[in-house]
């Protein structure tokens, strides 16, 4: 079943929504009658309603004052200076998210409360479980070695010939890489001469040779 945020009515009338709670006046809302705007606001109102934004705005008005009615103007602007804005009390206005669902705006803003309190409630305590100072040691001997491979002891005070045989492995692996990449660079050069012969870079070499000859016969002139 689909729902739909943002939209309910006070008592007969059709309204949207704008601010499920006025800042400092919780059980008062901020609406706009639906049914007595203008075209050119109506229309695109109840499209940004619809849309993913309005539909992902915790307010309506989030999403209304990046949305524009047809003159060009923020819709939100707009609502505001042709007084359009109506303070309700919350309690008065009727959700009605679906056609056979209503809820109270003022229920609903407790529960939507309740939740996000719930919500900072988990996210604190799991911050205080971060913070307790407990650290795994293996943790704290990869951070004190770059992240590196953990070393295995081998009766060496420092790891001495530990870390070495590292530094050996990791020499060798980007020993190999290089060489790799340099099989995959000559492919691919390969590839070029094939499509287009002229456009082939000239190899270093034959560059070094040029210059040699072009210098023998500056030095014979």
């Amino acid at each position: 079943m689909s729902f739909t945020r943002h939209v309910g009515k006070h008592g007969d009338r059709k309204v949207a929504i704008v601010f499920r709670e006025v800042p400092g006046e919780a059980h008062m809302c901020l609406v706009t009658y639906t049914e007595t705007l203008n075209q050119h606001v109506h229309d695109p109102l109840i499209k940004c309603i619809e849309s993913d934004i309005g539909q992902n705005s915790e307010h309506l008005a989030d999403a209304l004052n990046r949305t524009y009615a047809k003159d060009g103007r923020p819709i939100l602007q707009v609502l505001h200076l042709e007084g359009q804005l109506k303070k309700v009390q919350t309690s008065q206005i009727v959700m009605t998210p679906s056609p056979n669902q209503t809820i109270r705006l003022d229920e609903l803003n407790k529960i939507l409360d309740e939740m996000q309190q719930g919500e900072s409630a988990v996210k604190r305590l799991q911050e205080l479980d971060d913070s307790r100072g407990l650290q795994d040691p293996a943790d704290v001997v990869r951070r004190m070695r770059g992240n590196q491979n953990p070393v295995t002891p081998t009766g060496d005070l420092l790891g001495d010939q530990a870390l070495a045989k590292q530094r050996i492995d990791q020499a060798q692996k980007m020993e190999r890489e290089a060489k790799g990449l340099m099989a995959e660079a000559q492919r691919l050069m390969d590839e070029a001469k094939s499509l287009d012969p002229s456009a082939a870079p000239t190899p270093a070499v034959e560059v070094k040779a040029t210059k040699a000859r072009k210098t023998r016969a500056k030095v014979s002139v």
